[in-house]
């Protein structure tokens, strides 16, 4: 597919300085718009969008299709009539590191209570459009609900440790939790349908600004997701439900036991067999909420490395092919058109870019990791050709101000000025400059790189286990200087924004 060349700015919706501790839906996004807007930027990258599992990370979710409760604003449901405004108020205003743990104590149980009066007294207007929500997301949102009141019953563990019959999904069993837990689950409902009026609210205003929203899919799922238990017979597990295989990368020159991220692996006959139909709804849900998606780790559609579950690193696995042109027909078929991106970073092999080029499929490029040897040197916006989505650094990246001052080797250092030159206004404006520049048709950076932020503003440290995901953007700093400046680079390298269709205006009750 061929996309349009634009430019836009990286920053998950948390990293918002809104009110209550974290990011979210509210006033603060639609301030960071306008900025996008007069900044003359054509897109807005997010993170994924779905719940928690395990740790902070938008990664870690424990579905493929719902959305965070934690990035629903209190400020808009308070607008709406469904919380008392000066409950809102009394949140802290600061826009701090986010405190993941004091977020969720102070928010959930407002969101509850919000969730509790719309049932009681929504008007016909609002609750049709809540039925209607209800209806049309019925096939992943029962699982879910009904999974996450059951998790939460059973003290945040993963569902295989639950009563067996519940584990097992037994139809009797199931029935009896939906009769228990009708309140709870009644209000997890609600709370998705806040989430995703307040998202479709964003969409549409993102669409009359010319912005057009970048999503993010990782391949594999959580373990600990409701996906997985509901289902069982789509993944590679064991008949004590277990996984008996699970996913990673092998050893490389980062890691000596290389990465065993642990998601249990996909049984792709078992998908081949029922045509796709997970994929099909997953891609098609994602393409609904978002103009473009990223696909991480697109390599595991060629190959995907295989651990056995009981290896405690990732040394003793083996490459298995994944689906191939198999899923990426099916999904054009089903689909239309494939509006993604490939994260094809790191070392591939041939048959990876070969799938992607077959496909249409364009892939990245970071410049951070471009000066290294010449191997390195395809990174770099000489070697670029339109089909590509080029980055100064992404979410796993530090700051390009911070890999500048603490990680980049005095030969990449080197090698970066003789490309750019010595750069008075910082290394970060010259890979700016240098990726607006190249004939790549998007060029995105993190907020924090225009920001000029160091190591202090990173979000991720990959297999750092803490202290990840919790920057966020400070108030004031989206200055009419910084617009000025990016709206002029914008113009001057064609990437300024195209006109998006503007859904029909919709009366959002959330």
């Amino acid at each position: 597919m061929a996309f349009p060349r634009l430019t836009g700015i990286l920053l998950h919706p948390t990293s918002l300085p809104s009110r209550g501790g974290i990011g979210d839906f509210g006033p603060a996004a639609y301030e960071f718009l306008d900025f996008l807007a007069s900044a003359r930027q054509g897109l807005w990258q997010v993170l994924p969008l779905g719940p928690p599992a395990n740790g902070n990370s938008p990664y870690s979710s424990t579905s493929a299709f719902a959305g965070n409760p934690l990035l629903v604003s209190l400020e808009r449901l308070a607008k709406c009539g469904w919380i008392d405004g000066a409950q809102v108020n009394e949140l802290p205003n600061s826009a701090g590191p986010i405190d993941y743990e004091q977020v969720q104590e102070r928010k959930l149980p407002l969101l509850d209570e919000a969730a509790g009066k719309f049932l009681d007294s929504a008007p016909a207007s609002a609750r049709s459009r809540f039925e209607r929500f209800r209806s049309e997301n019925e096939w992943w949102l029962e699982d879910f609900v009904l999974y996450d009141a059951l998790r939460n019953r059973y003290g945040k563990q993963s569902w295989n440790t639950w009563p067996l019959e519940l584990a097992r999904r037994d139809s009797k069993a199931l029935q009896t939790a939906r009769t228990e837990l009708a309140s709870e689950m009644a209000a997890r409902r609600v709370i998705q349908f806040f989430f995703y009026e307040q998202w479709r609210a964003l969409r549409v205003y993102c669409a009359q600004k010319s912005i057009r929203v970048v999503g993010d899919i990782a391949i594999f799922v959580d373990y600990d997701s409701a996906d997985v238990w509901a289902n069982q017979e789509l993944f590679r597990l064991k008949d004590d439900l277990e996984p008996e295989a699970v996913s990673g990368v092998p050893p490389d020159a980062f890691s000596a036991t290389g990465q065993r991220w642990g998601n249990p692996l996909y049984d792709w006959t078992a998908l081949r067999a029922q045509g796709y139909k997970w994929w099909v709804q997953r891609l098609r849900w994602a393409t609904q909420t978002c103009d473009f998606i990223r696909l991480d780790h697109f390599r595991g559609f060629a190959q995907f490395w295989e651990i056995p579950a009981s290896e405690p690193t990732a040394i003793n696995g083996r490459w298995v092919d994944g689906p191939r042109d198999e899923l990426f027909n099916k999904l054009r078929e089903e689909l239309g058109g494939l509006p993604f991106f490939a994260e094809d970073l790191g070392y591939i092999t041939p048959d990876v870019y070969e799938l992607r080029e077959r496909h249409q499929i364009p892939g990245m490029a970071v410049l951070q990791f471009g000066f290294g040897d010449t191997g390195a040197h395809i990174y770099l916006p000489h070697r670029l050709t339109a089909d590509r989505v080029v980055y100064t650094g992404t979410h796993d990246n530090d700051t390009t101000l911070g890999w500048w001052n603490s990680s980049a080797t005095d030969y990449e250092r080197r090698a970066a000025e003789a490309y750019v030159g010595h750069c008075e206004d910082g290394i970060n404006w010259a890979f700016i400059r240098a990726a607006q520049a190249s004939v790549a048709s998007f060029s995105v950076f993190p907020l924090q790189d225009a920001l000029g932020l160091g190591s202090e503003a990173r979000l991720n440290t990959p297999s750092v286990m803490t202290g990840n995901y919790l920057w966020r953007c400070q108030p004031g700093s989206l200055t009419h200087e910084l617009a000025e400046r990016l709206a002029n680079l914008a113009e001057v390298t064609d990437r300024l924004p195209q006109p998006v269709s503007v859904p029909p205006r919709e009366d959002f009750v959330a």
